[in-house]
């Protein structure tokens, strides 16, 4: 059954819905559907059915007319004495105003409203926001309350108070609770929500503001029932109608609509809201279940008694409140006295500031009111740690959202008994907030001692919320990576709440079994998630050459094992050096290591995440193959999304090109500084990534300007050159290559001798050369063969040519199955089929087999095929020759040109073809009657037009040149003639065709075709350098691995290597000078090297950028004349820091307190300058105090000589005599530190602390004369700064060390003792740890 919208849907929207898409108006009714029955099952509103009369004609006492009550609560007269009881006489029954409400007005602004019952349950109200009307959790409630009439507020604070108010929400993802109505404070939270919206631009703005308002005094209501809801209501705001009532405020998202069954009566939304806000503040922070509950703020402006109500049980209930100083009324009243102390907030003093702020309305309030005033301002001011005043006029210019979220740490930090779980819970609430800001000045803190393991918890949320500048807050302060990724399931956990991606897509599709259809997003947090499909799915993205990066077969680990594992990652600090050493839960072997920089950096990169991935990579110690890597990783990524106009597909090739500038970097700095180690960074096999290497990964990422760089290409130079120099020039080397003898007039040594011919040999560079020479040899025998000596029985030239043909097959057999880097035989086939020369290899051998069957039958037609395959071929073995010089650094590029402008060809040949065949088509038509020679159709059709864009007239019009009736093979047939044997084809329109068709073919396109190549030589000649560089490593890696000997010579290395491989079955040889293994010690010491290199290049990059900003900022200020005042700043913020330095060393500071401790007696003031008794003070005056006996003495009535010997060595104090102290003079304390063993391993030490109860902390105990201590070591002895000093007596302690053992006689002796003078103690250990 479908809801019956009725009128409440307008003509206008019809036309909306004939248009829509039919199915998500379905969807749209379902919902609504959905939405008004569970409304209907949950959701109550109250109505009175009894109707009595209050005095006025027709209106009950509930405040509703008559015509309003239904039929069954209009009693008759004899039940009318029946007293009206709002408990009895209001019941509750189904809402019927529920829906979506829209305001009139710039923006159609619309939100969700529901009449509900005041006895509701806080619950049901909770779920209808979260499930129903999909309102996420919020991470913070803010409860705005004060006055509910329009008041008058400073500009100043009201821009602050919306704009705070604002960013407060919009960070950290608050509710903000208020009284729902146009006026007073309420209209302050409207408008500034529009401000947001009008200035963010967008129609339904981010920010949630909740209006909970009475149903009864809301004007034009009636607008908002509909008993199967609307969708949606509109309602008008009527100011100038509303009366004693109130109209909603448009700026509002939702409204809670609280019903108890009256009408006009004010604040009976009250304890509902109560209840909702405290039902709010149990909910769990987040979806992790951290134990952290939402945290709920109140923020007051103006108010009046129903607001100090308000914050009074608010406070009461552990609810920190801000309060706006300058608002008005209440709100200046409490900011007046909140730092006052108690003892001055006195009932004179408020009943003034009532008057000074509430104006005649103070007239209306009563003695007794103004006394429950008075005592609850006291209470509240009994709570400073929940109260928070915000002045505008402070020198610290910040908004409302700094104090708000002051106000909240600071509420959190109060709870001593708390501890370490205070700072835990406001850190979290940091994070859910997202301001770093407020962390970093209220939580990282001298403080707050915080280490790796206390941090994991806010490390894990920032991570998955997507918060990098929390991320590296958290590195910064003392987040190990390694002690964060120790335990597997983190590191699962982390891909689990991957957000929506591409792989993650594609991580889903393989843990399910291909079951993810395109465009369908799997649902974040899945659990059935693990490392060996990350470990699967990151091998494809980089390629089945790399090992996989976690192990994937499991096993569980003992005991024994963790605790190993646990030691040795003990080591680690944040992310120096790799361990090999799986994540826990996998099989420890020899590919898989545990880097776990590299695991949150993989992490960040896979999900197309720049800034996290910035910090992972700034945490990898191998971070050139980490980059290169992520850069393979990307472009994989965006080639298989199949979207390459996509922005997720552009970001990831944007991400991917920044790691490889960042990989270019790096290189770049450990280049400048060391060549050597530079390059044998690139042939190190990094263990971390698959055991692969640098220069393998930038290959596969196509990283073109990575090889490009001057150091690859030393390095391939050098493999080029193999043992010989490369500096030798190339006439040498070719002069010996021909008279090798000459290499030996440079060897001084004959074991020299005896290398120097393997090694010319051996080098690729020779090696090309040779094969040079031999494939010219060999288009010089087929040349031969096929111009001279082409016989019907092969010469012994033609047998030699083939001889030399199958040393080339068998060498293509070898590249073919030779495995040079370990990448498997599918691989390296796909390789080798996508190189274009292979395919003319592979062409041109075919050609030549095929030629060659031809030539060897009897026939003659067939021998004579089989030469002009044979001739044909020899063009593509020709062909063949351009990717000889592609080593040369002169043709190289150019052949790269010609690649690609062969590409535009072929497409231009595609338009041309279009010309050519519309015009010979239809001139072959006008011209010539029903051709059917195959062979001369086409030619008239396609060949002949084509030779007219070169300027070849045909002359096939004349009968000398054509066959009348087409008899003549030889001859074209004649044009179609009439009656008087003249052609009938109208030349007119044959000379306009011709015109045209040379216009646009012989002009037009050929000039396009210019213009093509002229652009394609404009682009690819800035990259051709660069392309060459790295095409030349493929040629490089070929001759290196190819045998000494060149064709035909080669067959016997072939054989050799046959016999070796098939017969011996001896293992494939690996070339060391691609890939080089290292030893542990010098690997560590080369990857150490490579991260202060990378350390150098970010300081020098980020160094860069802040001279960048200076110099705009210094441009700036040249330009706005401003210099005077920067460097009067600069002078002041001197002095302030030398006054800093002389309050830390500042006198005796506890000595000097004005209230002496246990004592109502006050000191005098003592200034510090007035401090050493070498100042002389006139004015200065002292009591005698003598606790416990009081005795006050004043200075007139004793002699100075009773004091002249006892002179405190601080200085002056501000009272004279002993007062709580036993003597004059220095009185002496021992204070033991005891310390124990707690282990036997000797690992945590223990000390002894006791609890003093009057203090309500932990002290070392003191005063234990009487303790016999053996085997001391005094650690201090002197003056001690004690509030119990005074100018003639003072406190010297000696504080000695005293190690026990647990188990002796003296250790028992202790606790005895210290047991019953201080009746409880406790060893402490948790900053012991050593």
């Amino acid at each position: 059954m479908l809801c019956a919208l009725e009128e409440k849907v307008h003509p206008k929207d019809i036309s909306n819905i004939q248009l829509g898409n039919l199915t998500t108006l379905f969807l749209n009714i379902e919902k609504r559907c959905s939405l008004a029955s569970w409304i209907k099952e949950n959701i109550k509103k109250k109505e009175c059915c009894f109707y009595v009369e209050d005095g006025r004609e027709g209106i009950c006492k509930c405040g509703y007319p008559k015509i309003q009550h239904c039929d069954e609560a209009i009693k008759p007269e004899d039940y009318m004495g029946e007293q009206w009881d709002t408990h009895r006489h209001v019941r509750e029954v189904p809402t019927d105003a529920f829906g979506d409400i829209t305001f009139g007005g710039l923006g159609q602004k619309t939100g969700k409203y529901v009449r509900v019952s005041s006895d509701i349950s806080s619950e049901s109200l909770y779920q209808l926001m979260t499930e129903h009307w999909k309102l996420r959790s919020p991470n913070l409630l803010i409860s705005v309350t004060g006055g509910a009439k329009n008041f008058y507020m400073k500009t100043h604070l009201k821009d602050k108070f919306r704009r705070g108010l604002i960013k407060v929400a919009q960070t950290t993802g608050a509710w903000i609770l208020t009284g729902g109505t146009h006026a007073g404070v309420m209209k302050h939270v409207g408008m500034a929500v529009r401000d947001y919206t009008l200035s963010s631009g967008l129609m339904e703005g981010q920010i949630v503001v909740i209006g909970v308002a009475p149903w009864g005094v809301i004007h034009n209501r009636h607008t908002l029932v509909h008993p199967e809801g609307c969708f949606p209501a509109y309602y008008a705001l009527d100011e100038q109608g509303q009366g004693r009532l109130s109209c909603l405020d448009i700026n509002h998202t939702h409204f809670l609509l609280v019903d108890d069954g009256t009408h006009g009566h004010y604040g009976v939304e009250i304890e509902l809201r109560a209840r909702l806000e405290k039902l709010i503040s149990q909910q769990t922070l987040g979806s992790r279940g951290s134990g952290v509950t939402i945290p709920v703020v109140c923020v007051v402006l103006d108010g009046g008694p129903g607001t100090l109500n308000t914050i009074y049980n608010a406070m009461l209930k552990h609810t920190p409140c801000v309060v706006l100083e300058g608002s008005g009324r209440l709100a200046d009243v409490i900011a007046q006295v909140a730092a006052l102390p108690l003892s001055k907030v006195t009932l004179v003093l408020i009943s003034q500031l009532m008057k000074r702020f509430f104006g005649q309305e103070y007239q209306s309030f009563t003695e007794v009111q103004v006394i429950e005033w008075t005592k609850k301002i006291q209470d509240i001011i009994r709570m400073p740690h929940l109260l928070t005043v915000f002045r505008i006029d402070e020198d610290k210019n910040y908004d409302v959202d700094v104090a708000i979220l002051q106000a909240l740490l600071k509420a959190s930090r109060s709870d001593e008994h708390a501890g370490r779980q205070s700072w835990e819970r406001q850190l979290e609430l940091a994070v859910a907030w997202n301001r770093v800001d407020i962390a970093e000045s209220e939580i990282f803190t001298e403080e707050s001692q915080w280490t790796s393991c206390d941090l994991h918890p806010a490390m894990f949320s920032a991570l998955v919320g997507d918060k990098p500048e929390f991320v590296r807050l958290l590195l910064e302060n003392g987040v190990c990576v390694g002690k964060f990724l120790e335990q597997e399931d983190k590191l699962t956990e982390l891909y689990a709440h991957l957000p929506a991606c591409f792989f993650l897509r594609k991580l889903a599709k393989r843990v399910q079994g291909g079951k993810i259809h395109r465009g369908q997003e799997p649902q974040p947090g899945s659990s059935k998630i693990s490392l060996s499909h990350v470990a699967e799915e990151v091998r494809h993205l980089l390629g089945s050459f790399t090992q996989p990066l976690y192990g994937l077969s499991r096993h569980k680990m003992t005991g024994d094992d963790v605790r190993l594992a646990a030691s040795l990652r003990t080591h680690i600090t944040n992310t120096s050096g790799l361990v090999d050493l799986p994540c826990l839960g996998e099989e420890w072997t020899p590919d898989t290591v545990w880097d776990p920089g590299r695991d949150l950096f993989l992490w960040a990169v896979v999900q197309n995440n720049t800034e996290l991935a910035e910090i992972g990579w700034e945490q990898v110690q191998d971070c050139i193959a980490a980059a290169l890597a992520a850069c393979k990783i990307l472009r994989k990524l965006a080639q298989e999304s199949g979207e390459d106009d996509s922005e997720e597909a552009k970001e990831m090739r944007e991400l991917a090109s920044h790691y490889e500038k960042q990989a270019i970097g790096v290189f770049s700095e450990c280049h400048s500084w060391d060549a050597q180690r530079a390059q044998k960074l690139l042939i190190r096999v990094s263990p971390s990534w698959g055991r692969s290497t640098c220069l393998w990964l930038a290959l596969e990422a196509d990283a073109k300007s990575f090889i490009a760089h001057s150091g690859v290409q030393a390095l391939l130079t050098q493999i080029w050159c193999g043992e010989l120099s490369v500096d030798n020039p190339h006439w040498k080397v070719l002069l010996c290559m021909i008279f090798f003898p000459l290499i030996y007039t440079a060897a001084n040594s004959k074991h020299l001798q005896s290398t120097l011919t393997p090694v010319l040999f051996t080098s690729p560079q020779v090696k090309f050369y040779w094969n040079i020479a031999s494939y010219f040899g060999f288009l010089w025998l087929f040349a031969v063969v096929l111009m001279i000596d082409f016989q019907a029985y092969p010469s012994w030239r033609e047998l030699l040519l083939y001889v030399w043909l199958t040393s080339l097959v068998c060498e293509e057999f070898r590249q073919l199955y030779h495995d040079f880097d370990g990448s498997g035989f599918r691989r390296k086939a796909k390789m080798y089929i996508s190189d274009l020369w292979n395919i003319l290899d592979v062409l041109s051998i075919v050609l030549f087999i095929v030629g060659l069957v031809c030539r060897l039958q009897a026939s003659g037609t067939v021998f004579y095929v089989g030469k002009v395959v044979l001739c044909i071929d020899f063009i593509i073995f020709s062909l063949r020759l351009m990717a000889i010089f592609t080593i040369s650094r002169t043709l190289g590029p150019k052949i790269i040109i010609v690649r690609r402008m062969m590409m535009d060809l072929f497409f231009f040949m595609f338009l041309l073809s279009i010309w050519v065949v519309a015009y010979g088509v239809a001139k072959q038509g006008i011209l010539i009657h029903n051709e059917e020679r195959l062979n001369w159709i086409i030619r008239g059709a396609v060949y002949e037009p084509y030779l007219i864009i070169f300027g070849n007239v045909p002359t096939n019009i004349d009968s000398e040149h054509c066959s009348v009736n087409g008899s003549d093979p030889l001859k074209p047939k004649c044009p179609m003639l009439n009656d008087e044997n003249m052609p009938a084809f109208p030349e007119w329109l044959t000379i306009i065709m011709l015109c045209v068709y040379l216009l646009f073919a012989n002009i037009l396109l050929l000039n396009l075709l210019i213009a093509i190549f002229n652009y394609t030589f404009q682009e690819v000649q800035d990259n051709t350098d660069t392309i060459w560089k790295f095409q030349r490593y493929e040629l490089i890696k070929e001759y290196h691995s190819r045998p000494a000997l060149p064709p035909p010579f080669i067959l016997l290395s072939h054989l050799i290597l046959f016999i070796r491989a098939v017969l011996l079955r001896y293992p494939p040889q690996r070339h060391k000078t691609f890939r080089q293994e290292l030893e542990q010690t010098e690997e560590e010491e080369l990857l150490s090297w490579e991260a202060y290199m990378k350390d150098n290049y970010l300081a020098s990059t980020r160094q860069d950028e802040s001279q960048s900003v200076e110099h705009r900022i210094q441009d700036t200020a040249e330009n706005s004349s401003v210099c005077p005042e920067g460097r009067s700043s600069d002078r002041d913020d001197g002095e302030s820091s030398g006054q800093e330095t002389d309050e830390e060393a500042a006198p005796h500071t506890f000595a000097r307190q004005l209230q002496y401790p246990c004592s109502t007696v006050k000191r005098f003031p003592v200034p510090e300058e007035k401090v050493p008794w070498e100042v002389p003070d006139i004015n200065y005056i002292t009591y005698f105090t003598k606790l416990n006996n009081i005795i006050l003495d004043c200075l007139s009535y004793v002699t100075h000589v009773t004091y002249a010997f006892f002179r405190n060595p601080g200085g002056r104090t501000g009272i004279r005599g002993k007062g709580a102290l036993k003597s004059l003079g220095p009185n002496h304390i021992l204070h033991p530190v005891l310390t124990r063993w707690r282990d036997a391993e000797h690992k945590v030490l223990e000390f002894l602390a006791v609890w003093e109860e009057a203090e309500k902390h932990w002290a070392l105990p003191g005063r234990l004369h009487s303790m016999c201590v053996f085997s001391v070591m005094q650690v201090y002895k002197g003056y001690v700064d004690d509030s119990r000093n005074t100018d003639n007596a003072w406190i010297e302690t000696t504080i000695v060390t005293l190690h026990c053992d647990k188990h002796t006689p003296l250790m028992a002796d202790l606790n005895r003792i210290v047991s019953r003078k201080y009746h409880f103690l406790s060893y402490c250990s948790d900053f012991c740890t050593i």
